[in-house]
Order: C-alpha cells, then sequence, then structure tokens
C-alpha cells in the first residue's frame, strides 16, 4: 500500500555591475509593450506598498490578452534571431524519441503501464495479461484533444480490477475530470465528476472517495479555492446524489483527502491546515468492520508533524511519521487500546518513503542526497538491502499483498531510468526493461560536491560535464535549485540536458535547505524568517563554481521553477553581479498576496503570510517583484510561464516581468515567454521541447556563443 502525500535576509541588495563583470552585451535595447500604471497602494501593517500593475491578475481583460500577445510577439521576435535555435530544437527532439515505460503495477491477472514511444505528446497507458501477454492501449489521451494538451491525471483501479476511476486535465490545469471505465468494454459509465482537486480516487465497495471544491466563483484559474469537500460517488450515480463524506466550512483553507486500506477495511481522513502555517496532519479513520458512526481520530490536532497511513495489519495502523523524529520512523498505532509501538525508529538518514508488498515493508532512506533500500518484514525486522545498481535515486516497490516480486526504477545524471524486477524470496534485482537513448554515458561523468553557504553550513551539489572538460572558468554552465517544501532534488536522468551537455555546458545542482535532503531540520532551515539561508545557499554555489573555475560570472546561468522561480527572482535582484543569465520559470514573484490565488494559501506554512505583521517584515524585503531596483545591471532574463498555470497563476510573472522591463534600462534582454494551452509544466512533449530549446538558446547566446557544436549522434 503506498500512503498519501501532499503538497514548496540579507537586505542589500546587490551593487551596480559593469558590463565587464557581467559578460559582453547581446546589442541595443529593446523596446518593450507599453504596460499601464495604476495608483494603487496597499497599507500592510502601516507600510504602503505600491501595486502599479494589479490590473495584470485579471487573466480574463482584454487589455491582459493585449499586453500578453504583445509581450510574446517581442520575446518571439528575440528568439528567432538566434541562429540556432531550430538546431537545439531539432537535436532535443532526437535525444528525447525513444521509448520511455513506466514501471508495471499488477492488478489481478493484468500489469498496467505507460509508455511513450518517443514523441507523443501525452503517455498512452497499457495492460496485458501477465508479464508475457500482449499489450493493449487503455487510455489514449492524445486522442482526447486536437493539440495533445488533455493529460491523464488519475487512474484509480477497483479492488477487483472491474473498474477504474480515468481522471483527465485540460491544458495543464490542476482542476480534473473524473470518469469510471467500464475495463471489460473499456467504455465508460455516464456519470461525470467535475472541479476535481488535490484529490485521490480511494475505493470501497461499489464507489469511492474523492475531494473536490465547489464550482469557483470568478475565474476558474486565478480564483481562491475554499471549503476542499470529501464526497462518496456510488457507480451509475449522477455526482448530484454523491454523499457529503467531510467539510468543514468553518475552516475553509484546509486539504481533506481520504484514503482506504487494501483491503478496504478502513477509511483514512487527512487533514492539513498550511494556511494557517501548521505543516503536519492530524488523522481520522472510519473501520467498517464496526458500526461506529463518524470519522475516530488517530491525531485530532494539527501541529508540525506529519502522519501518513503505510497499511494495516488486522486491526492496527502501521503509520509513518516524523513526530519527535526529524527524520521519520515508522509506528504501529491500535485504534482499540491507543497504543503506540516503534516498529522501525529513527536514523541519522532521512526516511523519504514507506511502502508495503507482497508481505514486506520497503523503507527507503537518503544519504547525502542518493537513496538506500531495505527489505523488513511487517513487525520491523531488517531482512536486507537491496543492493542498487550505483550511486542514484530509486522509486517504485510497490505492489500488492500477495505478490511475488516488485518493481522499482533507477536513474542518475548520467543513467537513464531503468526498471528492474526484485524478486521478494531470492532478494535479487534483474534488469525488467533498459531504455536506449542516444548518447553514450561513459562520455560523462557527475560530481557530487560539499560547500560551504554563507553561515557555515556545508551544502552538497551536483555537478555534471563532459569528461575531459578544462576548468578554466569559460564553460556555460546552469546552475539549477529549488529550496522548498521539503522537496528533495535527487539525482536524475533528463535527456533534455545532453544538448546543453554536448556544447561543452555544465550542469551544477544545488541541494538547498529548505528541501528535506537532511530531514525536517534541513527543511525549516529555510522556511518562513529563515528562507534567506536558501537564497544564501544558492549564492554561494555560484560562487563555488567560479572559484573552483568550471565557469565565471559571464558564463552562468540560474534556473528554477515554481518555488525555485521565486528563488531566480530574489537571488538576481540581490545579486546580479554574479549571473549572465537568470531563467525565473511559473515563479511566486509576489510574496505579500500569493495566499490569494487558487491554493496559494496553502503555502503559507513554508512562506508565512504578509497579513502577518512579523512575517511580512521578512517577507517584503526579499518580494521578487518589490525588490527591483533601477539602476543595477540585471543578466539577461527570460522569464517562463503559461495561461493554464493555475497553481503559481501568471499574474506573479507578468507583474515580474512588468516592473523589470519598466526599472531596468540597460542593454540586456529582460523577456517574457507565456505558453498557451499549458500549465505548471509543459503541457505536452511538444511544447517541452519548444520551451526547452528556447531557453538553452536565449542562455548561450547571451553568454556570446556565436554557433553551436556539431550536434552529432555519439
Amino acid at each position: 500500500m503506498n500512503k498519501l502525500s501532499f503538497i514548496s535576509i540579507s537586505l542589500m541588495i546587490g551593487t551596480t555591475a559593469t558590463l565587464a563583470q557581467n559578460g559582453p552585451p547581446i546589442g541595443p535595447s529593446l523596446t518593450y509593450p507599453v504596460a499601464r500604471k495604476v495608483d494603487h497602494v496597499d497599507n500592510y501593517h502601516g507600510t504602503s506598498v505600491a501595486d502599479p500593475y494589479r490590473w495584470l491578475e485579471d487573466d480574463r481583460s482584454a487589455e491582459t490578452a493585449a499586453w500578453v500577445k504583445a509581450e510574446n510577439e517581442v520575446t518571439n521576435a528575440f528568439l528567432e534571431k538566434i541562429p540556432y535555435r531550430k538546431q537545439f530544437q531539432d537535436r532535443l527532439e532526437k535525444v528525447y524519441n525513444y521509448p520511455k515505460y513506466s514501471a508495471p503495477s499488477r492488478k489481478g491477472d493484468y500489469f498496467y503501464f505507460s509508455k511513450n514511444d518517443g514523441l507523443q505528446n501525452q503517455s498512452v497507458l497499457y495492460r496485458q495479461r501477465g508479464l508475457d501477454g500482449k499489450p493493449e492501449v487503455v487510455i489514449d489521451p492524445n486522442k482526447l484533444s486536437a493539440d495533445g494538451t488533455t493529460r491523464l491525471g488519475a487512474f484509480s483501479l477497483s479492488k477487483d480490477g472491474k473498474y477504474a476511476v480515468v481522471g483527465t486535465s485540460k491544458g495543464g490545469s490542476d482542476w480534473q475530470e473524473y470518469q469510471i471505465m467500464d475495463l471489460a468494454t473499456k467504455q465508460y459509465l455516464p456519470e461525470k465528476l467535475e472541479w476535481v482537486k488535490v484529490s485521490g480516487a480511494a475505493w470501497q465497495g461499489n464507489g469511492f472517495y474523492y475531494s473536490r471544491y465547489p464550482k469557483p466563483e470568478g475565474s476558474a484559474l486565478a480564483a481562491k479555492n475554499e471549503n476542499h469537500q470529501v464526497f462518496f460517488h456510488q457507480l451509475n450515480t449522477p455526482q448530484s446524489a454523491d454523499r457529503l463524506v467531510f467539510e468543514d466550512a468553518k475552516n475553509p483553507q484546509r486539504f481533506h483527502t481520504l484514503g482506504t486500506s487494501d483491503d478496504e477495511r478502513f477509511a483514512f481522513l487527512t487533514v492539513s491546515d498550511r494556511g494557517k502555517g501548521k505543516d503536519g496532519n492530524a488523522l481520522y479513520y472510519l473501520d467498517a468492520t464496526t458500526k461506529a458512526e463518524g470519522f475516530k481520530p488517530v491525531v485530532s490536532e494539527i501541529t508540525n508533524s506529519q502522519y501518513g497511513v503505510i497499511d494495516n495489519i488486522g486491526g492496527d495502523l502501521l503509520i509513518e511519521t516524523n513526530a519527535d523524529a526529524p527524520n521519520s520512523k515508522v509506528m504501529r498505532f491500535s485504534p482499540a487500546t491507543k497504543k503506540w509501538t516503534v516498529i522501525i525508529p529513527e536514523k541519522p538518514e532521512p526516511l523519504t518513503s514507506a511502502g508495503s508488498s507482497g508481505g514486506k515493508l520497503f523503507v527507503q532512506y537518503s544519504k547525502d542526497v542518493t537513496s538506500r533500500v531495505y527489505v523488513y518484514d511487517m513487525n520491523g525486522k531488517l531482512e536486507n538491502e537491496i543492493q542498487l545498481p550505483g550511486i542514484g535515486t530509486a522509486s517504485g516497490f510497490g505492489g500488492e499483498r500477495d505478490d511475488k516480486f516488485v518493481f522499482y526504477t533507477f536513474t542518475s545524471f548520467t543513467f537513464p531510468p531503468t526498471i528492474y524486477r526484485y524478486d521478494i524470496a531470492t532478494k535479487k534485482s534483474t534488469v525488467f526493461r533498459q531504455p536506449e537513448v542516444d548518447f553514450k554515458p561513459t562520455d560523462y561523468e557527475t560530481k557530487q560536491v560539499f560547500y560551504t553557504s554563507k553561515d557555515g553550513t556545508k551544502v552538497p551539489m551536483f555537478i555534471t560535464y563532459q569528461k575531459g572538460t578544462k576548468l578554466d572558468g569559460t564553460n556555460p554552465t546552469i546552475l539549477y535549485g529549488y529550496g522548498g517544501f521539503n522537496v528533495s532534488l535527487p539525482p536524475s536522468f533528463s535527456s533534455f540536458l545532453i544538448p546543453f551537455l554536448e556544447q561543452g555546458g555544465v550542469y551544477a545542482q544545488a541541494n538547498l535547505r529548505g528541501g528535506s535532503e537532511y530531514g525536517e531540520k534541513w527543511h525549516e532551515q529555510g522556511m518562513k524568517a529563515k528562507k534567506q539561508n536558501v537564497f544564501d545557499d544558492f549564492i554561494a554555489a555560484g560562487e563555488y563554481l567560479i572559484k573552483e573555475k568550471y565557469t565565471s560570472s559571464a558564463k552562468l546561468a540560474i534556473r528554477g521553477g515554481s518555488n525555485g522561480g521565486l528563488l531566480v527572482g530574489a537571488v538576481m535582484n540581490q545579486r546580479p553581479d554574479l549571473f549572465r543569465v537568470a531563467i525565473p520559470q511559473v515563479g511566486v514573484m509576489d510574496m505579500l498576496r500569493f495566499h490569494k490565488f487558487t491554493i496559494g494559501w496553502n503555502w503559507i506554512a513554508d512562506y508565512g503570510s504578509a497579513d502577518n505583521a512579523d512575517e511580512f517584515k521578512f517577507l517584503y524585503p526579499y518580494s521578487p517583484v518589490h525588490n527591483i531596483k533601477p539602476g543595477l545591471n540585471y543578466p539577461a532574463t527570460l522569464i517562463t510561464t503559461a495561461d493554464h498555470d493555475d497553481r503559481v497563476v501568471p499574474a506573479h510573472s507578468f507583474k515580474y516581468a512588468a516592473t523589470l522591463q519598466e526599472a531596468y534600462k540597460g542593454p540586456n534582454p529582460m523577456l517574457i515567454r507565456i505558453d498557451t494551452n499549458s500549465g505548471h509544466g509543459a503541457s505536452n512533449t511538444k511544447k517541452n521541447i519548444e520551451q526547452t530549446a528556447d531557453i538553452y538558446s536565449f542562455i548561450l547566446w547571451n553568454m556570446g556563443v556565436g554557433t553551436l557544436k556539431e550536434m552529432a549522434s555519439k
């Protein structure tokens, strides 16, 4: 069983940099669309804060649409003049064009898996009877929309495998529509369930539990989402007949999600309240074998401790928690006696995942951001460590209680995702599927280094490049980071990196505080009032790369998305002299208003809120849109966002771009690329390739690279 999971100051601004420090100029200043400034001022606890581009928050206005169109025209005109833009796109298509599989999962006689033949916009869901059976298509999302931007977001099989909940989303939105497929005929039942978000589909008997919001008032892509409700849907009935299982209208900014145990005896309700700054959750249960009505508490108080059910052993529950254990532990809880027993105690390394399959517990730890996986019996007795192929990242290990083997995927920066079959009885792993990618792993190497941040903290970073690369300070380098929401950045493979590495590029991935790399303490050191630690870690990473002569400030680009977009925006304000290029993607740029849109209130637990006077004091000094200063020589900047991003609404990037373009008077481009029919990430393969080609082209062009090396197959 897989447990439920949820979903990220130095006041000195960098001094004005000269062109010599920041690389060669790329040409005359651009003419940007005029963004109307309005006289709008908010008062935050006695501090007046201007918001001259507030009107760009209206994603439905004709004026915003006209501004978006004009900005895209300027950006496209700039990118079209880069002579190797198409060359990058062609090479990205070539290296991405190989079959990509997910690990199989079994239900009854069938194994289900997804496959992308190479350049399909969406992966196709297949099933086959036994491992040697002939694959048959279950769902092909590529046929759901003309442009391939409708994706499969959920697929949950009933216990008997006769039905499946199928969730789809359009244009990259987080909103999903649920339908129920009859697996015998592959036809859908008549009902459709709308306004589903932050939800699973947990089967019990002739129906399933799911979570949804009331239909939003105003913009479906920007309006605040409140009053998360849990319903039970019975097959062959309309959504209007769904039974409301749980809501808490008095606390509208809470998540309520429900899962069921594999034997369907228990239903587990998880309640989180990140909108009030709590990073943990409460946990309740229903036991179908009793006549008791209403949810009973496992943990009734929401604190900063997290609880997730792994499995049940009869009437007892196995729970992973970080309560009094920042690196997490596994405990057994008896609903009958209310007794807690430690099954697997906390270790020096953080526990990153725990699941059950084949009567065993598969528990994964992270040691210096790389995977270690162990097998325990259901009572917590260690049986063996699974020997992984090398230093990298493992995932998977889920399955049914009667499984004899499980699948897992292993990957690293130069190790394409390879699927292994682990035999539980023999404790041996064998390769099940190995991809064939158009590159030679032996041509590249990855180093893990530990550099020192501003306050003396040692921070890990992975650096990948071609073997034989000279450390002479001339290598184009991309520094990537995230640093928040307890999210780790472990080693992983992306064929999209190959074209950049082939050009002599260096890719550095910093494991900043705010993530989960070293457990909850590492996370806490990058939260709220300590968020400046994250920015200091990123700045120190750039300084390390320059000091060790991997690159120079004239050849260094920074890139990050979402919370990582905030990271890039804040750091380029604080140290514009350190970087030549900045790529803030779908970033949280207005730290005073992020909680006003969709589920942005959910981020208060990590960021804090400007509604709180004390928290406003540390948010305002680093909020990217509020700390752009005229006179600074900002690095060449390409902001990316999309019209269907209803997680970090595009208004963040719109206001940031308008402010940056108005304030900056130097020669470097300050551009924004606004995708259509796309969301918080590219909504299909074609858009992903196009965006990546534009980013690489923009980076190298602004580093003074006039032509590319030949991009030939290896």
